[in-house]
């Protein structure tokens, strides 16, 4: 397990007020993230509560609510989720911990997970996995995100700030192979070049990925 996230937590508390002013509006010059967004909220309408895994300042969770999801939030940084409640002050955010999830067995529909894997090594991505699908409800429907490759970079700065973070980089096999370790099923996948100008200049992975229904049933091929 991470031996490290007192360090993750105290280092997004130093940057937060940045991170907040860089990234809050980030969507609008993100056209395809907009569009996939906009996929998973189709799908996920009517099956339950949806939630920001690593929410940070609440652009994502902003975003589908403004589409009528009943959406919430969760960051383990206590200054990220303020930052939240300031700009988006109908949502509810709260601090929490994506390794041993503050809610119910099958109590959410779905969850969008931009980049929060971003700062696990992978026996904490693999629980962070399994935590989503006990707390989806059959049917569910998880968006995860995350950087391309094998590398691991580390920030001692940033913004001008002292932290200690590792970033993790994953390849897409890696991370569907969890994900179905975890009992999901992946149902799409996509992949993009990095925003010029505006993004950390890597590849860029997206995964849609379902919880089983209990009655899911092999369907005819039609076409």
């Amino acid at each position: 397990m991470n031996p490290k996230p007192n360090a993750v937590q105290a280092s997004y508390d130093r940057v937060a007020p940045e991170y907040a002013d860089r990234f809050h509006y980030e969507l609008s010059h993100k056209p395809l993230d907009r569009a996939l967004l906009d996929c998973f909220a189709d799908q996920v309408r009517g099956l339950g509560p949806v939630v920001d895994v690593g929410c940070g300042p609440g652009q994502i969770a902003h975003y589908l609510h403004a589409r009528g999801l009943p959406v919430s939030g969760i960051d383990l940084s206590p200054e990220m989720v303020a930052h939240a409640r300031r700009l988006a002050p109908r949502i509810g955010f709260r601090q929490g911990n994506m390794l041993a999830l503050d809610a119910a067995d099958a109590s959410w529909g779905g969850i969008v997970a931009f980049y929060a894997i971003v700062n696990l090594p992978s026996d904490d991505v693999a629980q962070a996995l399994r935590e989503f699908g006990r707390v989806l409800r059959p049917g569910g429907l998880v968006l995860l995100s995350f950087h391309l490759g094998q590398e691991i970079v580390h920030l001692e700065e940033w913004w001008d700030k002292p932290v200690d973070l590792d970033f993790y980089f994953y390849e897409r096999a890696t991370v569907a192979r969890m994900l179905e370790a975890a009992g999901f099923v992946v149902e799409a996948a996509v992949e993009r070049r990095p925003y010029v100008r505006i993004e950390h200049p890597s590849q860029r992975c997206y995964l849609f990925a379902r919880k089983p229904a209990s009655d899911d049933r092999d369907s005819a091929i039609s076409r």
